[in-house]
């Protein structure tokens, strides 16, 4: 006898064990491809959101009265879906020495956006405003 059972040589083909190898390997590459995915999912969900801060705090700064109007305490709104707050402060600092005379005064402002979800954006910075308050 030759071993050929319906015209194929004994022993051609898949044994089930291989098979399953088989699948167990395509399981598990596909479950890696689906993490990576997922995690680009999740990165891009955090940058829209990260953007969506940024252009509300830039809108705010845009939005800023001149130097001559800008006034000491606080003020807040909801733009864009975002809740944003804006306090403008005295600016303090150890290398400022306010005895000297100067045309200007500097101001602390603190901007702080917040997204329906949570996250907050916060920026600091300092705007110049004329001493004399004539608006230069």
């Amino acid at each position: 006898m030759t071993g050929r059972n319906n015209g194929q040589p004994a022993g051609s083909g898949f044994t089930l064990i291989e098979a399953l190898v088989a699948l167990a390997v395509i399981a598990v590459s596909l479950t890696a491809i689906g993490s990576v995915v997922a995690a680009n999912v999740r990165g891009s969900i955090a940058v829209d959101q990260r953007l969506s801060l940024l252009e509300t705090a830039r809108s705010i700064i845009a939005g800023l009265p001149e130097r001559a109007k800008l006034t000491l305490g606080d003020s807040s709104g909801e733009l864009g879906g975002n809740r944003w707050r804006l306090d403008v402060l005295p600016f303090t600092a150890d290398f400022v020495n306010f005895s000297r005379p100067t045309p200007w005064v500097p101001r602390a402002l603190v901007i702080r956006v917040q997204s329906p979800d949570g996250e907050i954006l916060r920026v600091d910075t300092v705007r110049l405003q004329h001493a004399g308050g004539n608006g230069r």
